[in-house]
Formats: structure tokens, sequence, C-alpha cells
């Protein structure tokens, strides 16, 4: 019975996450001591103390969940945890490239900062929004998008019956109301201000490519799935170029659950903050454990 690692993505965020971990492990305290040091952040407070209002902006977010998810990882491995294989949602995809091995941990706060920066840059200068769409079938989704006026694109498919879709906030609310109206059973505008995994992010995407081209990746110990490919594999070289074009592609997380179900996955642990992976792997497959680790866990 093979365990898949998963790792969350931007969202599930947690004033307080990490503070447990910082205060009874010297070790964690010098990974967040690395992370500030490199991305010249605050990144124990905001993550420990908030507000919310402060982490929920990207560029604190994506490195306090890397850094969160990375001293859950350190733990585990001093527990004598290894994975079979790992997979994150989104930004989560950086924590499962580091759980594996293919990038060392100041490799992945490098990732994380560019990405974060990038992403909030590119939000700032070009604002949208997403929504989730709950009871439509992918193929009528995406006939719907066709005919709205403006940049929509199905972003997340997260569960048989859930996509979220992303783009301008115009053709994303007219995209609504048109879903609302074929039968979805809810349509929920999910509280962003960026059109994650669109055309929107387009700039920060060649930018961030050019990047991920300077830093080493390395054979993992384990294969890993990325969200744009949706395809385990231990090559530095296609998780380098997945990794490139994932910013504007959609998250093909059902295939990726799939995936990691065809290679023998059977114990699927999501490690971090919240239970929303848990809940899509249930939705997504059958004859499965799911479970979760969280500082909880490693220090109660």
């Amino acid at each position: 019975m093979k365990t898949v690692w998963m790792f969350p993505g931007q969202g599930s965020q947690q004033v307080g996450m990490g503070q447990r971990l910082y205060e009874r492990f010297a070790w964690a305290r010098e990974m967040y001591q690395q992370a500030e040091d490199i991305l010249d952040l605050p990144l124990a407070e905001v993550s420990f103390k908030g507000p919310e209002e402060r982490l929920t902006q990207t560029l604190f977010a994506q490195p306090a969940l890397f850094v969160y998810e990375a001293a859950l990882v350190r733990w585990l491995r001093e527990q004598g945890s290894e994975p079979d294989l790992t997979l994150g949602h989104s930004l989560g995809e950086l924590t499962a490239l580091f759980a594996a091995g293919a990038v060392d941990f100041e490799t992945g706060l490098r990732l994380v900062g560019k990405r974060a920066r990038l992403m909030q840059q590119a939000a700032e200068k070009r604002a949208g929004t997403m929504a989730a769409v709950i009871g439509l079938e992918p193929e009528a989704i995406d006939a719907v998008l066709r005919q709205v006026s403006g940049t929509v694109v199905a972003a997340n498919f997260n569960s048989p019956g859930q996509v979220v879709i992303s783009g301008e906030e115009a053709a994303v609310l007219e995209a609504m109301e048109r879903l609302k109206a074929l039968g979805a059973k809810r349509v929920i505008r999910l509280r962003v201000s960026a059109a994650f995994h669109s055309p929107l992010m387009e700039p920060a995407q060649k930018e961030f490519a050019e990047f991920v081209d300077t830093l080493p990746f390395q054979e993992p110990r384990c294969p890993v799935i990325p969200n744009a490919t949706a395809r385990a594999t231990r090559d530095p070289g296609e998780l380098r170029e997945a990794l490139k074009v994932q910013l504007r592609q959609p998250v093909r997380w059902v295939d990726s659950l799939r995936e990691a179900y065809r290679v023998g996955g059977r114990r699927f642990v999501e490690i971090g903050p919240g239970k929303v992976l848990q809940g899509l792997a249930r939705r997504t497959l059958e004859g499965i454990t799911v479970e979760g680790i969280n500082e909880e866990d490693a220090a109660p």
C-alpha cells in the first residue's frame, strides 16, 4: 500500500500555523530564520500573529505555507516516515518537489519567493477573480465559458463535480450567472483578487520560467505528480518543465489523484493546514485511506 503525501496550496493558510513547531524545535527556528534571511520577510511574525489580512496576501501566504509544510516534512523524516509518491495543489507542488528531494530547502525558498512576488505583481497589474462551480461536468462548463465575452477559463479540476473558473472579474461574474442558469448546484465566488492559473498570469509565468531555469533540480527519491501533466515522474527535466508552465495551466487535481492510484497509491496523507485535499481525495477515489498531518501531531 503506497503512501502518497499531498500538500495544500494558497487559501489553506491559517494564522498561528507553525508556531508550535517553532517553539518546540530548534531546527524549526533555523528553518524560519533561513527563510527570513533569503526572502527578506518577517515570516514568523506574520505566520504566527497575522493579522489574517496580511497573511492572506500572496506575498506572505505562499512562503508561509511552504515553510510550514517543509517543517512538517522535516518532522516526519525524523520519525522515519518517507513517501512513495508526492503531489501538491498549485503552490503545494513546490513542497511536493522538496519532500521528494527534487529541490533542497534553499531552492524551494527561492522558488516560492519569486513565485509569490510575480503573482502578486500580476494581480496588481490586472485584477481578476475566481469561482467554484459545483454540480456540472467540465464539458458543460467549458461550453459556457466559450460563450462569455472576456477572459475566463477552467483553472482547477478539483474533484468530480467541482471545477474552479478564473479570469477577468466581469467575465467570471457573467459566467457565474450563466452556469447558475444552466443548473449548477452551487456557484461560489472565491475570496481572491487574482485570476490564478489563467491567461492573466502570463507575464508572471514567463518570468518565473526563466527563473526556474537558473536553479538546480535533482532526481527525486520518489516520483512527483506535477499539476500540469498529471503524470508521475522522477525525471528532473520533466519536473522543471512542468513547474515552468504551472502558473497559467489548470491544476489537474482529479487526474493527478487518479494517476497516484494508478501507480499504487492507497494511503493519502495531507500534510499542512486544513482538510480540503482529504475531502477531494475521498470524493475522487475509492478503496483508499485518507488522513492528515499538522503540527498538533508534532507538537501537541
